[in-house]
């Protein structure tokens, strides 16, 4: 394959991309969407197995996507700096792969051209979470899990 027909991700930078390839990136794994806590003291990030009341558990995607920042200013855009940045974000996140120079993974939409492939695989969280809406914001560190979440495959 030559590169005028290589995948746009092969040959831009994450800066390069349009809005469209941009959005192209997210699997639909649900994976940044997870509840996480911080320890004020060490930095480090614990992930729970609460999603956002946003995230539809089944589907993986967001239900206000367009306006999550209106709804839940706590939810963050993810933009080139922050993919290089954020170490919380999943091993396996294709924005987090890029900014490292490495490749998507086999079952990402984009490679396999099948959106069902990132829930076959295992990755996304399509039946290992729970909505915040039904959980109480005390109980969320009896939620956190191990670090399955940052590891690649």
């Amino acid at each position: 394959m030559s590169n005028d027909q290589s995948p746009f991700w092969k040959i831009k930078l994450l800066e390069e991309m349009t809005p469209h390839e941009w959005e192209l990136l997210c699997d639909g794994c649900g994976r940044c969407c997870m509840i996480k806590l911080e320890d004020e003291e060490t930095r480090q990030v614990y992930y729970t197995n609460v999603a956002c009341k946003l995230l539809n558990t089944r589907t993986c995607r967001c239900l206000a996507y367009h306006d999550r920042k209106q709804v839940e200013p706590a939810c963050l855009a993810l933009n080139p700096k922050k993919a290089r940045e954020l170490q919380w974000l999943p091993g396996t996140c294709a924005y987090r792969l890029l900014a490292e120079g490495r490749d998507l993974l086999w079952w990402h939409p984009l490679v396999s051209g099948d959106p069902d492939t990132v829930h076959l695989a295992g990755i996304s969280v399509r039946g290992k979470v729970v909505s915040e809406c039904y959980i109480h914001p005390d109980q969320l560190t009896e939620h956190i899990i191990d670090d399955w979440i940052l590891t690649d495959l």
